[in-house]
């Protein structure tokens, strides 16, 4: 299904049939204009034997059952762009994506979605519509509610949070947050070294599209990765992170992080050093694998948070330590020490400002925001130098957006390397230093912003789209 770009629905198993019929029904009868549709429920036709009531053959006959109980196959297209509805018994319409591709929809793909929302709305369906993108919701919504830690805390018409993008995005914010935020980016006070903390040259990734990527990561630097879906970006940090089978390519790093856990000054980061494993400063690393990338001081952090980066199904406690368990083990035994884990995790719940009843709530149950400060914290107990963020304020609000930029500040401020992926090009030029741009797996340039955001963007477009 995958592979011939059909999405696949599941459905109550004997229902297959009836939800193909409604959904076809419903785009013959012209309740949704300009769609191409088609619904298969993938059957097999076998030849079984006939038997009379003493066992002997009378002959064979064709029977015919559904190859995958419970799925319907189910492709939509309308102005070329392939969209999904699915029709459950009970009558319900949704819209969903293909499961294969969980990354944000383009502006494209988010005007398509906006004309069906308005499509059903001319129809009397009533919408619920939950982002964190206030341009979004400024265009589309009638009514506002805001959400926090939980509770509801306010509902309006769109217009008396402000009469205009700028001032509706502003108290929206002030509902969400309980506070004022004065801007979107916290300042870029942090000092890029011209000490060199990795140099990459020609990496090439085995398996996917990932070529020849060459640059230098700099002590104390936030360097963004820009490019268009399917660049190579997240390729390139989990090539980095030995995740991605290597080709070719070198990576030669500079162990000053150690140093500075080690007791040492910023005066000291220039001194030849050894880390713990006997790695000279500036020889190759070889991070085949992400144990041995993490025993060299790297730490990434995914894009899927839910599907990568946390287990679901355990506490806040088992997933801060997951990554650092040898410093918990008591002595030659193959023992834990508990208490020694619920020190570091509260410290890190208090580090990070999660909000939690407790370290034994499952992680599951905590919202974005605090899922993803519990993954930092995870990779801060394991002191790191080089931090990979893919992507790493995906699908949470604005005030937890913004303490996630404070953290990474910080930890550049701390002479930390970091290497961010983003979606959101306004938050790459408002976060990063540098930035990197993909295209076609290759990186086809850098560009260091100038404050000029409309300038900065069309310059990054033009670097993105370079090799297509």
């Amino acid at each position: 299904a995958e592979q011939a770009n059909w999405y696949v629905a599941h459905t109550y198993s004997g229902y297959e049939n009836k939800v193909a019929t409604d959904l076809m029904t419903m785009v013959e009868n012209r309740h949704l204009q300009d769609l191409i549709c088609d619904v298969k429920v993938p059957t097999e036709t076998r030849i079984e034997e006939v038997f009379d009531k003493r066992g002997n053959k009378t002959g064979e006959k064709e029977v015919q059952s559904k190859l995958y109980p419970g799925y319907v196959f189910i492709k939509m297209v309308m102005n070329d762009n392939t969209w999904y509805i699915v029709r459950n018994t009970r009558g319900c319409t949704g819209f969903v994506g293909p499961e294969s591709k969980p990354e944000p929809l383009t502006e494209a793909e988010v005007e398509v979605l906006f004309s069906i929302i308005n499509m059903l709305k001319a129809r009397g369906v009533g919408i619920v519509y939950i982002s964190h993108k206030m341009k979004e919701i400024w265009r589309i919504a009638d009514d506002v509610t805001v959400m926090r830690d939980g509770r509801w805390i306010t509902t309006r018409h769109k217009t008396e949070y402000g009469t205009d993008d700028d001032s509706f995005r502003a108290e929206v914010i002030r509902n969400m947050c309980g506070r004022e935020l004065s801007a979107a980016y916290p300042p870029k006070d942090n000092i890029v070294h011209d000490d060199p903390m990795i140099v990459v040259e020609g990496l090439t990734a085995k398996y996917n599209q990932l070529r020849d990527a060459s640059f230098t990561l700099h002590k104390g630097e936030i360097l963004g990765v820009a490019g268009l879906d399917g660049s190579g970006r997240t390729e390139l940090l989990e090539t980095l992170f030995g995740y991605r089978t290597r080709q070719s390519g070198t990576i030669k790093k500079f162990n000053f992080g150690f140093r500075a856990a080690q007791g040492g000054t910023p005066e000291d980061y220039s001194m030849e050093v050894h880390d713990i494993n006997g790695t000279q400063v500036g020889e190759e690393i070889s991070n085949l694998s992400p144990n041995s990338a993490i025993k060299q001081g790297f730490a990434l952090v995914t894009e899927e948070r839910r599907a990568t980066g946390i287990f679901g199904i355990l506490d806040i406690r088992a997933n801060t330590v997951i990554a650092n368990l040898k410093n918990y083990k008591l002595g030659k035994f193959p023992l834990l020490s508990d208490a020694k884990m619920a020190r570091d995790t509260d410290r890190m719940i208090e580090a990070m400002h999660i909000k939690t009843p407790s370290q034994r709530q499952q992680i599951k149950n905590l919202s974005g925001g605090n899922q993803q400060k519990v993954i930092f914290g995870r990779w801060m107990l394991t002191n790191p130098d080089v931090l990979l963020l893919d992507d790493p304020t995906r699908g949470i609000d604005v005030g937890a957006k913004y303490e996630i930029y404070e953290l990474i500040q910080s930890l550049a401020k701390q002479g930390k390397s970091i290497i961010m992926v983003s979606s959101e090009m306004p938050e790459l030029l408002g976060t990063c230093n540098r930035i990197l741009v993909m295209s076609a797996g290759q990186i086809a340039g850098e560009y260091v912003p100038t404050g000029d955001g409309k300038v900065d963007q069309e310059k990054i477009l033009e670097l993105a789209a370079k090799n297509l």
